[in-house]
């Protein structure tokens, strides 16, 4: 994991665009940078011309995420970031900059504010605990209602009703999107790298 086959540097590389978004497509598995864990109202998002964490928010309510929360690297996705992904199940807290493979379960498309911003929902890939999850529905249906209910009503006290999820879905459709988000990276982001 995390091996970005490049010599030692005296100047440390930018993950988001050096690591390939699948770590291993065959077992579903993508690197996840992580940038926020569960139960946090704050909002962390990853610098993409640097690559550190920045605080870009502290919610406007005491509604916390309930999931731990990253982005893909080398992906784009429409509303000009790096796709999201939603890790669930997490037992312990990630460090927050930290890469870990999560395997996808499914995604959840997603309109904030009149842009696309699709989640992925994943489970840590070597976590034993989750080997059984392989679809979002055995999460249950409490579960599908929570993460409706909170993405639809996280910014509610600063621009009510914007936000709308449009439906949950399999893994090959997510798949599908993060495949879309890697073309679009390569497209729009890739060539404005510099060495």
């Amino acid at each position: 994991m995390a091996n970005i086959e490049q010599s030692p540097s005296r100047s440390m590389p930018n993950l988001l665009h050096v690591l390939p978004a699948f770590a291993d497509e065959t077992l579903l598995r993508l690197n996840t940078i992580v940038e926020l864990n569960s139960h946090t109202i704050n909002k962390y998002e990853l610098i993409t011309e640097t690559g550190h964490l920045k605080l870009d928010r502290v919610g406007y309510s005491t509604l916390a995420y309930p999931f731990a929360y990253g982005c893909i690297p080398r992906t784009w996705d429409e509303d000009g970031d790096p796709l999201d992904i939603e890790i669930v199940g997490v037992t312990e807290p990630l460090i927050p900059g930290s890469i870990v493979e999560a395997r996808i379960i499914g995604i959840m498309t997603f309109d904030d504010g009149g842009e696309v911003d699709d989640k992925v929902i994943a489970v840590l890939a070597d976590d034993k605990r989750m080997d059984h999850i392989k679809s979002f529905e055995q999460l249950g249906e409490h579960w599908l209602s929570e993460t409706k209910y909170y993405w639809e009503h996280y910014k509610d006290l600063k621009k009510p009703g914007t936000c709308r999820v449009n439906g949950f879905f399999c893994v090959e459709k997510a798949v599908e999107i993060v495949k879309e988000c890697e073309a679009r990276y390569l497209s729009d982001i890739a060539p404005k790298l510099v060495n």
